[in-house]
């Protein structure tokens, strides 16, 4: 008897689940409210892809229960992922470690997924939004289930569970609902960052309805915004640095790369890493503050010889001129006015003081102070954090621990990845495994 299969939501998990299913013999379905699939993978690493990374370690995974992410990871890590590919036509190449398909097109891994799918047979229900789903035990549906119940397929045996769609391919179009009945359900629907591209956070109410709990969902992956208006003067600046963030005087995050600052705040893929932790505190209440490094291969020690250095190379060159060649002109300024120099003052005065003014322009190229006060929203994230709560969900099958048959694939889930190519090995990764338990 085939296995029946209905898998709510069309992106990277969705078909990679349909797939591992299909292949093995189940009667797949996906329902997908685009009007395409993969259209989210469509924009990753702008536009080419970044499908996985050589480097597979458990913190490159984030969850409230932490271990979750690498135990499914494993099942079917980097290498078995690269092989995937390779079978679909995806010919790999790596840049540091970044692995992107040979002809630089997010477009050919949603093509290559979409060519199988069709060999495989499995339909594809495009502009199609599941409201709810159903169990045969399940009363509260307004006498609809029990004449579900009543239907049998061509084996004569019921199936598991009721999912009740409609479909409509433009506001204009007569609304149709329907139902369609399956042995197995998988949420592979998403989570809410960009909505435009399909993830809206339907899945949650999905997941709720049917028992489970939602670890509270928050932008990761996304600029911040930052309290000081001068930033309205820097955007546009990229410029390498660290940026280190601190609650309560201590540090809990930092990342090394390139910053970039905006009319808002701060951005840049460092910013990208450390942006899920900011988004925790501040929906904890607690005052987050960043410290931007724009020197950070140098100790404090060496920046000061490096300005002394300069200064003596450059008798009378004006405070306002001293810094370019450093650092963009619109950030020195910035950098002099808050160390409060006079900029039509000569280099000389910085000397005065015991040195104090040098060693406090020297802290603030190293420790350029700044108040995050909010996140992005979904709407600018590339993922969310938070989720499907991981701790009713079995890592070796992906099954809900609630409902057998339920099972769950994906961004849905509370598991988030850093930048560089991981929210879609996750996806490939947690897909498979549900698959391969499907039939």
């Amino acid at each position: 008897m085939l296995t029946k299969v209905a898998i709510i939501g069309g992106g990277a998990a969705g078909m990679m689940v349909a797939i591992t299913a299909a292949r093995q013999g189940c009667k797949v379905t996906i329902i997908e409210q685009q009007s395409k699939l993969g259209r989210k993978i469509l924009s990753t690493g702008n536009g080419r892809c970044n499908f996985t990374n050589e480097v597979q370690e458990p913190f490159c995974y984030r969850s409230s229960n932490p271990d979750f992410p690498f135990l499914v990871y494993k099942k079917f890590p980097f290498e078995q992922t690269l092989e995937f590919f390779k079978e679909l036509g995806i010919y790999p190449k790596s840049r540091k470690g970044y692995i992107y398909p040979h002809s630089d097109q997010a477009s050919a891994i949603v093509d290559t997924l979409m060519m199988e799918l069709k060999r495989l047979k499995v339909e594809v229900l495009l502009n199609t939004y599941c409201e709810r789903i159903t169990l045969e035990n399940d009363n509260n549906n307004n006498g609809l289930h029990q004449a579900l119940e009543k239907e049998k397929d061509k084996t004569g045996s019921k199936s598991k569970f009721s999912v009740f769609v409609r479909t409509a391919k433009d506001t204009s179009t007569k609304v149709n609902k329907l139902s369609l009945q399956a042995d197995k359900v998988l949420l592979t629907t998403g989570g809410k960052a960009t909505p435009k591209l399909g993830s809206a956070g339907s899945g949650y109410a999905l997941a709720e309805s049917l028992g489970h709990h939602i670890i509270p969902v928050l932008p990761s992956l996304v600029q911040l915004k930052c309290e000081e208006s001068f930033y309205k003067h820097l955007a546009g600046i990229r410029i390498d640095g660290r940026v280190s963030i601190h609650v309560n005087g201590q540090e809990i995050a930092c990342d090394t790369g390139e910053l970039q600052l905006t009319n808002y705040g701060i951005s840049g893929i460092p910013v990208f890493q450390v942006s899920g932790i900011v988004a925790k505190e501040l929906a904890k209440g607690n005052e987050v503050i960043g410290y931007l490094n724009f020197m950070p291969h140098l100790s404090l020690e060496e920046l000061e010889l490096l300005l002394i250095q300069r200064m003596v190379n450059n008798p009378g060159k004006l405070i306002g001129e001293f810094l370019i060649g450093l650092f963009p002109k619109k950030l020195s300024e910035v950098i002099i006015k808050l160390s409060s120099f006079n900029p039509n003052e000569d280099v000389s005065h910085i000397m005065t003081n015991d040195n104090a003014m040098l060693k406090s322009l020297a802290l603030q190229i190293a420790k350029f102070e700044t108040k995050i006060v909010e996140t992005n929203s979904f709407e600018q994230a590339q993922v969310c954090q938070g989720g499907v709560d991981t701790r009713e969900v079995c890592p070796d099958t992906m099954e809900s621990l609630l409902i057998s048959g339920l099972y769950f694939a994906g961004e849905i889930l509370d598991v988030d990845g850093i930048c560089g190519g991981y929210n879609l090995q996750w996806a490939w990764s947690s897909g498979v495994v549900a698959g391969r338990s499907l039939a």
